[in-house]
């Protein structure tokens, strides 16, 4: 098992269909003792609850520090390290560049990346004092191509902001033993956008994928397992292409 007595926290992973959810459950095959974070309504406990009892669902918003920071001291508390973080929170929302108001734009940049800064600062000091930890942070294909097929500018921009704090993050925290990865999905079949792609449009989005076909959580939480893992013990700094060739650069 790649992930064997590791504990691997997972923000935002509650959805069932999400990418959170598929990396949760694809570690906890690989061994891991997976915590999942998320909002009350989107009820963690019970996302835990399907993998195991050995698993932990807490409710913690990645937007307030101080649940981050009282979500870590829990899982410390109760398995005595932090492995893994995979910042997975995100929200989008499709606009034109013109009608992203201030109140859209605080919104969607502090879930994506606010989010990302406190999550990673609330577990990193246990991974610090460890002298080994894994951070593997969710950013898009829309980051790196100026806009994705749904979300907005800010949304881009938000995700674009994530690869940076994590290369950053990957040369503060390389001589701690701790590697910070990216993986950019490019179009996924998940909730956030189920229904959401007009018929007329499906035809020429997977034209321009060379796999053909739009990806599936799984094939996002593969990639994420591996990052998190030995597999990939001399990476850090890494972006990681999940687009079935969506963009090739």
């Amino acid at each position: 098992m790649l992930l064997k007595d590791k504990v691997a926290v997972i923000t935002g992973g509650a959805g069932l269909n999400g990418l959170g959810f598929a990396s949760a459950r694809m570690m906890a095959a690989q061994g891991a003792k997976v915590v999942i974070l998320d909002l009350e309504q989107a009820n963690p406990q019970a996302a835990a609850a399907q993998l195991g009892a050995e698993h932990l669902g807490l409710v913690a918003n990645v937007i307030d520090k101080a649940s981050c920071e009282a979500a870590a001291a829990q899982i410390k508390a109760k398995y005595g390290r932090i492995d893994i973080l995979v910042n997975n929170a995100g929200i989008t929302q499709p606009a034109k560049f013109l009608d992203i108001s201030g109140s859209d734009y605080d919104k969607i940049m502090d879930v994506s990346l606010r989010g990302t800064l406190y999550a990673s600062q609330a577990m990193l000091p246990t991974m610090i004092e460890q002298k080994s930890g894994s951070i593997v942070c969710i950013s898009s294909v829309s980051a790196q191509r100026g806009g994705g097929i749904l979300g907005g500018p800010h949304y881009s921009a938000a995700k674009a902001g994530v690869l940076g704090l994590a290369r950053a993050m990957a040369r503060e925290y390389g001589g701690s033993n701790i590697r910070v990865n990216c993986v950019t999905p490019g179009l996924i079949a998940t909730d956030i956008n189920k229904g959401k792609i007009p018929e007329d449009k499906r035809q020429g989005i997977l034209d321009g994928i060379p796999l053909a076909r739009i990806g599936e959580p799984n094939d996002v939480a593969g990639c994420v397992v591996f990052l998190a893992s030995d597999l990939s013990k001399y990476c850090t700094g890494v972006t990681l292409d999940v687009n079935g060739g969506m963009l090739i650069h």
